[in-house]
């Protein structure tokens, strides 16, 4: 990112939600974004995850620059190489694991057996094969997260983007799911980008980017690794 802005609205009651945001996140970097309510954080994952655009500066992803694509590039852009995870988990009601799992698959057009084959995978590498057939209602709160994860990786995206994945989980779920993104970065080399409140949780990452009034305040590299009690520390 280079000089984004995001401006809502016109006139008078404009507001700058980005002020000219200069960001560079690498491929296979663990990413907390951090921020008070209002600071630009949100904001700034949306237009990551090319689900908004910047009303100035530049955004280049893989030195492709975002800004000029229209929506359907942009939506394109999502389902070859994105993942999404989010605070609420958003999985439907009435279907099982595996069939939330497969969504994204369904809109790509893939076949039933081939939906099926990766469905499963990507529970297995979230260790919920043997709940593929139970319903969100069938789970806790920290398997259903889970299922989403697995859904965001079933494509195999480059990128994973979650927003406060564990804000809905008590302490010890959340770190399991922390755990569980630190293994798919470390292990699979997926880039995760990840919004949250919880100093506790940002430790995981490799990155602590820390946003204030629209612009980046600071920027923390750490050496990170986990404790035996499944707690991350700064080496």
């Amino acid at each position: 990112m280079r000089g984004v802005t995001k401006v809502y609205g016109e006139g008078p009651t404009a507001f700058s939600a980005l002020k000219g945001v200069d960001l560079d996140i690498q491929a296979g970097d663990f990413v907390a974004v951090m921020g008070a309510s209002g600071s630009g954080k949100s904001t700034t994952m949306n237009i990551l995850g090319c689900l908004d655009v910047p009303s100035g500066g530049r955004f280049l992803f893989r030195g492709h620059p975002v800004e000029r694509l229209d929506r359907d590039q942009r939506a394109l852009l999502r389902r070859r190489y994105l993942g999404f995870v989010f605070q609420g988990f958003n999985l439907l009601s009435r279907t099982s694991a595996l069939e939330n799992v497969e969504l994204p698959l369904l809109y790509r057009g893939e076949d039933k057996r081939r939906r099926r084959e990766l469905g499963m995978a990507a529970l297995d590498k979230v260790g919920l094969a043997n709940w593929s057939r139970n319903t969100p209602a069938e789970l806790s709160g920290g398997q259903q997260q889970r299922v989403a994860i697995a859904r965001a990786i079933v494509t195999e995206p480059d990128v994973l983007l979650a927003d406060e994945p564990t804000g809905n989980l008590d302490s010890e779920r959340s770190v399991e799911i922390m755990e569980l993104l630190s293994g798919l970065n470390r292990d699979n080399g997926i880039t995760v980008i990840m919004v949250t409140h919880e100093a506790d949780m940002a430790a995981f990452a490799r990155t602590v980017v820390h946003f204030r009034d629209g612009l980046v305040e600071r920027i923390e590299a750490r050496h990170r690794q986990v404790s035996g009690q499944g707690e991350a520390v700064e080496a």
